[in-house]
């Protein structure tokens, strides 16, 4: 079964449950499917694009959590991780740290990478290595500490 259709049989099943928090949450990343599909790109929608747009909607839910909270709203932030937490059912296991430094060492290590100034070689390899399993700004982090010798 592709992304597509999963998403569209949780959302039935979500409305038959009366579970409102998981319907609306499945109805938004069916909407940003719909919004893609009627883009005009001329792509087609994959399970690769939907991962995309997928990261991309979770990404939002935590900058909104982080502002939720740094405004003392915790009754709105309980409520995009509650979201976030529906969406991340869909999305790749995230890595932990250590997992994305052993991914991170070995593509630098391919790359002969040894300073700060060969950033620009490793990050984009190792973002299309982890595409989907670990958030690019945690990557950039662990990629400039282990190049900065720390």
């Amino acid at each position: 079964m592709n992304l597509k259709d999963k998403i569209n049989n949780d959302l039935k099943d979500a409305m038959k449950s009366g579970d409102k928090l998981r319907l609306e949450t499945v109805r938004s990343i069916r909407a940003l499917i719909l919004e893609f599909e009627k883009s005009g790109s001329g792509k087609e929608f994959t399970d690769e694009e939907g991962l995309r747009i997928l990261t991309v909607a979770a990404k939002k839910r935590k900058e909104s959590i982080e502002q939720y909270k740094n405004a003392g709203r915790t009754d709105l932030s309980d409520k995009e991780e509650a979201e976030l937490k529906i969406i991340e059912e869909y999305l790749p296991k995230q890595l932990t740290a250590e997992e994305i430094l052993a991914e991170v060492k070995k593509i630098a290590d391919e790359v002969g990478a040894k300073t700060k100034e060969d950033f620009p070689k490793v990050m984009p390899l190792a973002a299309k290595s982890l595409k989907g399993k670990a958030d690019g700004k945690v990557i950039r982090e662990i990629l400039e500490k282990l190049l900065s010798g720390n």
